[in-house]
């Protein structure tokens, strides 16, 4: 039956979508896809690639569609995908190797340096977005995706472990020392306010 059903979960469509129903995966996309999408615009910067790597991560959950087991929370399986999916874009912008891990990426962009945005160009009511965002882009990737995951996404810090394929307790020491950094570079719009 395609008909959409009242109140159905995002575990229930992918059930139907595993059982062959294209109308349950275009319910789920539609659900999912801007989440994601913004996913990859905050981490990237630039809608072509938020819309390339969008398109990968659901091409990436069709061909997992039957490793999904009934009962997972579809929302932090995907996210693993498309956390994967950041992590290959960002060996392949750096030049690493396949199996570079967290560090050697964050290393990287460390050395390559990263641009921020330019303050001057901010209409007055967005600074402090535009600064919060800049301070969140100045983090290492590996405590940057935890932030992300856990703040903007509603993931719990054991799911963005397991969407990271870290322990719950990395995944809490990495969002500590992001949202530490965090405080530390924007103490002075706290204080000077």
């Amino acid at each position: 039956m395609d008909e959409p059903r009242p109140g159905e979960t995002e575990e229930e469509l992918m059930l139907r979508y595993q059982n062959g129903e294209r109308a349950a995966f275009e319910r789920l996309f539609a659900s999912l896809a801007p989440r994601v999408h913004g996913f990859f615009l905050r981490s990237f910067g630039d809608v072509a690639t938020a819309d390339d790597l969008l398109q990968q991560t659901f091409l990436k959950l069709h061909r997992a569609t039957a490793a999904y087991r009934p009962g997972e929370r579809v929302k932090p399986w995907l996210f693993a995908i498309a956390a994967n999916v950041r992590m290959d874009e960002l060996r392949r912008r750096m030049r690493l190797a396949e199996d570079a891990g967290d560090e050697q990426v964050d290393r990287a962009l460390a050395a390559a340096g990263q641009a921020e945005p330019d303050g001057a160009e901010l209409f007055e009511g967005a600074e402090l977005s535009a600064r919060v965002r800049a301070a969140l882009g100045r983090l290492p990737p590996s405590q940057r995706v935890v932030i992300e995951l856990n703040r903007f996404e509603g993931l719990s810090l054991g799911e963005v472990g397991k969407a990271l394929g870290i322990s719950e307790g990395a995944a809490k020491l990495r969002a500590f020392r992001g949202y530490e950094q965090l405080r530390r570079e924007l103490r002075e719009l706290w204080e000077g306010s």
